[in-house]
């Protein structure tokens, strides 16, 4: 399960994400700027919404504990070039 709570910082959001997966918890920072939301964000979708459709990326490809404790959502692509073709997707 993943829940993810959302706050402003400066012009973009500080998202906290919590991740329980069997009896393993995880919590994770991930930064969101304006720009990340109009490149990556669906018409409409929030900051929380892309972050939790980034960490259903995340999670499809390594556990949570892998995962950077904090991070820019624009980072993911360093790590995974695929992210941008794969977040895109309808």
């Amino acid at each position: 399960m993943v829940s993810v709570r959302t706050r402003p910082v400066g012009s973009g959001w500080e998202c906290t994400v919590e991740v329980e997966e069997e009896a393993a918890r995880s919590r994770h920072t991930v930064r969101v700027e304006p720009d990340d939301l109009e490149r990556w964000g669906r018409p409409g979708e929030t900051a929380e919404e892309l972050v939790r459709r980034a960490f259903e990326f995340l999670l499809a490809r390594e556990p949570a504990s892998r995962i950077l404790r904090g991070f820019a959502v624009a980072d993911i692509e360093r790590y995974f070039p695929d992210f941008d073709q794969e977040i895109r997707r309808p």
